[in-house]
């Protein structure tokens, strides 16, 4: 049923969950796995003081390469072989819900699965929520994993 899966992690626990919940989708549906992770190098204080823009950017770049290692290793342990893609906001106005259901449609993914905290009223507004806007733009279904 699901044999392009597409999992979007940023190292917290319910990712850690989402991805747990995405690698047993694949294993039972003999399905490929793609982990994602998005850095945001645009949301970031740019007009603070501190030295060194490119070593920040770059350190961005390496946390999620980090974040996409120890989720790789987590498929490969479970018996699967998973893609990691770094996915990248350099430019102002995009979102990071955006790069996710872009790299869905590209890939092309049958599913995606996302964490979220069920969040609503006043602090999904406020804050918005990429699950919200993944679920609004995908073309393919999409789990939640809480």
């Amino acid at each position: 049923m699901y044999q392009r899966i597409l999992i979007a992690v940023d190292g917290s626990k319910l990712s850690d969950r989402a991805l747990r919940e995405a690698i047993d989708l694949a294993k039972s549906h003999r399905g490929a796995l793609r982990i994602v992770h998005v850095a945001d190098e645009v949301t970031f204080n740019w007009d603070g003081e501190f030295g060194g823009i490119p070593e920040v950017v770059d350190s961005f770049r390496e946390a999620g390469q980090r974040v996409l290692e120890q989720a790789q290793t987590q498929a490969r342990n479970a018996g699967l072989e998973a893609e990691g893609k770094l996915l990248e906001i350099q430019t102002i106005g995009h979102r990071i819900s955006d790069l996710i259901v872009e790299e869905a449609r590209s890939w092309p993914a049958d599913l995606i699965v996302l964490g979220s905290h069920g969040r609503r009223g006043l602090h999904n507004l406020l804050l918005g929520s990429v699950a919200d806007g993944v679920m609004r733009s995908a073309a393919v279904p999409v789990l939640l994993v809480r």
